[in-house]
């Protein structure tokens, strides 16, 4: 079955370059982002992973933990962390987990349940785990991006919609089109204007179904 929003994600015990961990434990209270790749030591992913170091900080202030995915194995991954560090010009300090038999991969719905890698295989072989799963505190999934080979992931709208997902999380608030964080939010229409206004202030009105509030602290 597929893994649809606000489902509770797969929860897994698997090897990563830096130890065993449960999925579940592993994330705590915090928002977490699992990225996957279809191979070590390949030229795309590489540039994504070097992306993703270059964002620690962004991640810290945000409370959320990154934790990358390949079908390689530990050792590989040790390795090809020296390519991505070189590659970036930082640590890579987040895990990278070790999912040579597929398990995670099929659990995120990523591959086919019949998927397997041959001998001598290559990223095609398992060229759909090429995706961005953002997952909130309680476990559920709130958005995902899947991208073929030959288009590298753009992480600085990873991050804008993660500052998206928490503006708007639990909360009767969306964000319009290309929002950036600070930018006017739109209230839900679960709430009437006088609710809203009770709730959010003043309201912008662009249409009775359009009503903008200032972006809440």
């Amino acid at each position: 079955m597929a893994l649809r929003i606000n489902d509770t994600v797969p929860n897994f015990t698997a090897e990563t370059d830096q130890g065993t961990i449960q999925f579940h434990d592993w994330i705590g209270d915090s928002w977490a982002i699992l990225f996957s790749h279809p191979k070590d030591f390949t030229p795309v992913c590489t540039t994504e992973f070097g992306a993703v170091a270059q964002l620690a900080d962004e991640w810290a202030k945000r409370g959320t933990k990154v934790i990358g995915v390949s079908v390689d194995g530990v050792e590989d991954h040790k390795k090809w962390k020296g390519d991505i560090e070189s590659f970036a010009g930082t640590t890579a300090g987040f895990p990278i987990i070790a999912d040579e038999g597929l398990a995670v991969s099929k659990a995120f719905d990523m591959l086919p349940a019949d998927a397997y890698l041959p001998d001598g295989r290559t990223p095609a072989d398992s060229a759909t785990v090429r995706a961005v799963f953002i997952i909130s505190p309680d476990k559920k999934l709130q958005l995902t991006m899947t991208y073929p080979m030959s288009v590298g992931r753009n992480f600085a709208e990873v991050l804008r919609a993660l500052d998206g997902l928490q503006r708007t999380y639990q909360q009767p608030l969306a964000t319009p089109a290309n929002w950036q964080q600070g930018q006017d939010v739109i209230v839900a229409l679960a709430l009437d204007d006088k609710a809203a206004e009770d709730k959010f202030g003043t309201l912008d009105k662009k249409l009775p179904y359009l009503r903008f509030a200032k972006n809440p602290a």
